[in-house]
């Protein structure tokens, strides 16, 4: 591995530091521009039962008898530490809120972008190898159906047929692993789309390059073709797609959750928006960024490995940096 791939994983790394803090602090100014106070208008809502001592006290933790630019240098550092306050619904911390909610969405995300990926594959390999021209069409419209259904009608489809006609699951025990997996099969129908047009567009240009032709001219067969010389080129744009994709799939999933019942950070979400619980909104979003800009760092650093004239394009642009130039 080249000196100059290591300063471009620290570059890229020292930019998503960047990103991070700067999502939290834009969600942090949306939140304070807001009419009113929305913790303070909570906190003394009478349901809540808070006595004034309690009221102060929590106010003085938040620092809002401050002004907002003291109020955010003590929510950043607070984040830094990793100190994200508490739940003024449940009292709570919110990082074990996020921490017992968490494993599920990771879980349901995970197995989806797993299924995303093998769908994708699977498309795109037959697009390229099939024989009939009839079906290789079809499949070429499958990923534009994914991409027009709505992942809750996918669900509420998956639901009907799998656990009320052929109970291949039940919907009483979310959390087992035929639920899980047809959930995750409900988030990654729509999300393979873009991934398998991604995939097919890349296929297709790779397989009339000069060395797909010398290959085939030497007998080797379309697997051995497929997985040894066109998927590795092809995987560069779909991994920049995954880190993309992330988003919708972290979005997604709370959707999903909520049709499957499961407890995760859906659940989190709506019970936060619905009683203005800004600590936990606040959490949420942040670490919906930290996951983000983590993935695509992950992406940026994959992308040299698996075209090495990337890594040599950042070395020449390296030493033309190094270059003083002398004026006549």
């Amino acid at each position: 591995m080249s000196r100059s791939y290591g300063r471009y994983a620290l570059l890229r790394a020292a930019q998503a530091v960047v990103v991070i803090l700067l999502a939290y602090i834009g969600t942090f100014l949306v939140i304070s521009v807001l009419p009113g106070d929305p913790i303070t208008n909570m906190l003394r809502d009478p349901q809540n039962g808070l006595t004034d001592d309690e009221i102060q006290q929590i106010v003085a933790h938040y620092g809002l008898d401050k002004p907002v630019v003291i109020q955010l240098i003590l929510s950043l550092g607070r984040f830094v530490t990793g100190d994200l306050g508490f739940s003024l619904q449940s009292n709570l911390p919110v990082s074990q809120l996020l921490g017992d909610a968490l494993p599920s969405t990771l879980t349901l995300a995970g197995t989806a972008l797993l299924l995303s990926v093998a769908i994708a594959v699977v498309i795109a390999y037959g697009v390229q190898y099939l024989p009939s021209r009839w079906a290789r069409g079809v499949l070429r419209s499958v990923p534009s159906l994914f991409l027009s259904v709505p992942n809750f009608v996918v669900g509420l489809i998956l639901i009907e047929i799998f656990a009320f006609r052929l109970h291949a699951f039940t919907t009483i025990d979310p959390d087992s692993a035929a639920a899980t997996l047809f959930a995750a099969l409900t988030l990654a129908i729509p999300v393979s789309a873009p991934l398998a047009e991604v995939l097919i567009a890349n296929l297709d240009h790779e397989s009339r390059q000069e060395y797909a032709l010398v290959a085939r001219s030497r007998g080797l067969s379309q697997a051995r073709l497929f997985a040894r010389h066109l998927v590795k080129p092809s995987m560069l744009p779909a991994v920049a797609m995954i880190a993309l994709i992330v988003g919708e799939l972290l979005g997604g999933a709370v959707i999903t959750e909520t049709i499957f019942g499961r407890d995760g950070l859906g659940t989190v979400v709506q019970k936060a928006v619905t009683s203005q619980d800004v600590p936990v909104l606040q959490a949420v979003v942040s670490l919906a960024a930290v996951v983000f800009v983590t993935v695509n760092l992950l992406a940026d650093l994959a992308s040299p490995l698996l075209d090495p004239r990337l890594d040599a394009k950042s070395e020449r642009d390296a030493k033309s940096e190094r270059k003083v130039v002398v004026p006549v």
